[in-house]
């Protein structure tokens, strides 16, 4: 979190928005920082997420569609984390700061583990759910409209004018980079049939796993964008937080090992366009700019010693154009959606 919006986050307003919704925070734990505050909490004996966004990150608007979209899947029967109204009735209540304010809502605490707990428990069938719970959203979003709030499309994210986060004599190559691929992208169909709500963000840490059963939190990347965005990011961050200090090759290989089952999954619920997977090379380029955005754009390099290297590394990739791991598209569709 930014170091201004950090100073104004006190255990007085955590308190104060836990009250707001009947929960206690006088036990509570904290369970995420980096976008928003997000602790865990007590209500009745049970525990609860507390969230608290800061405006600069999204509106009290964009809070509310998001939080209207988490409920309309939890009553399709998707497994979610469903929202709760405050003791006002209100999905989201608004803490006024001196710079801003705070938008809090609360959560239930998705049951089961993550997958980085299960270790090598966490099998090729897990992954086969992981694809088809992300077309079971994507099947959804092809009906769903906004009713209340609005969310962004993808580019409309600041994130996606890169420009205004790096250093633009030393990383000349990236910005030019970022806006060939935005511009392709741009280009592409956006068609109800591929484009839509989705929650961009489906990686390991936004999931636990109850059983064989996936329960999916934190929508707050939510935006309109293709549904092969969605399907690109499990492939991004797999191999990111598991492989990313190894060679090109074996990056590659282990992309294909996750991306087999993974589109088994989906290909179950719905259809995976031969054409739309010939561009998930530029989705999974857009996910390192964008990452490398948001380094620049939250975290003090300076200050963060063991993100540096990282970051560094990042940066080399991509003025070079060299991707997370390149994909035998040719063998997955011969093989997996003949």
């Amino acid at each position: 979190m930014e170091q201004w919006i950090d100073e104004m986050f006190t255990t007085e307003r955590l308190e104060k928005a836990a009250h707001l919704f009947g929960a206690d925070a006088t036990d509570a734990i904290k369970r995420g920082d980096f976008e928003n505050y997000v602790y865990e909490v007590k209500k009745d004996g049970k525990p609860y997420m507390l969230r608290l966004t800061h405006t600069s990150h999204r509106s009290k608007d964009q809070v509310i569609a998001e939080l209207e979209w988490v409920n309309d899947l939890h009553a399709r029967g998707l497994h979610v984390s469903m929202n709760h109204l405050s003791l006002n009735g209100e999905l989201v209540e608004e803490l006024v700061l001196e710079d801003g304010s705070f938008l809090a809502c609360l959560f239930d605490k998705a049951p089961g583990v993550s997958a980085y707990e299960m270790k090598d428990s966490f099998t090729n069938e897990h992954i086969r759910e992981w694809g088809r719970v992300t077309a079971q959203f994507h099947e959804a979003a092809s009906s769903y409209q906004v009713k209340k709030g609005s969310r962004p499309h993808w580019y409309e994210d600041d994130l996606i004018s890169i420009e205004d986060w790096i250093d633009s004599a030393k990383d000349a190559e990236i910005i030019q980079l970022n806006k060939k691929i935005v511009e392709e992208i741009r280009n592409l169909p956006t068609t109800p049939d591929v484009y839509g709500i989705i929650h961009s963000d489906i990686h390991q840490g936004n999931f636990f796993i109850d059983e064989k059963t996936l329960h999916v939190f934190d929508f707050d990347d939510t935006m309109f964008f293709h549904y092969i965005h969605d399907v690109s990011i499990p492939l991004y961050y797999t191999v990111w937080a598991r492989h990313r200090n190894e060679s090109l090759m074996v990056r590659s290989e282990k992309a294909m090992e996750f991306f087999i089952p993974f589109v088994e999954g989906y290909t179950e619920i719905r259809p995976l366009e031969h054409e739309w997977l010939k561009q998930l090379p530029l989705y999974l380029t857009l996910r390192d700019l964008t990452l490398y955005a948001v380094f620049h754009k939250k975290v003090d390099l300076e200050a963060e010693p063991n993100l540096k290297p990282v970051v560094e590394e990042l940066g080399r990739r991509l003025r070079i154009n060299e991707p997370i791991a390149e994909l035998d598209l040719t063998k997955l569709i011969n093989d997996v959606l003949k």
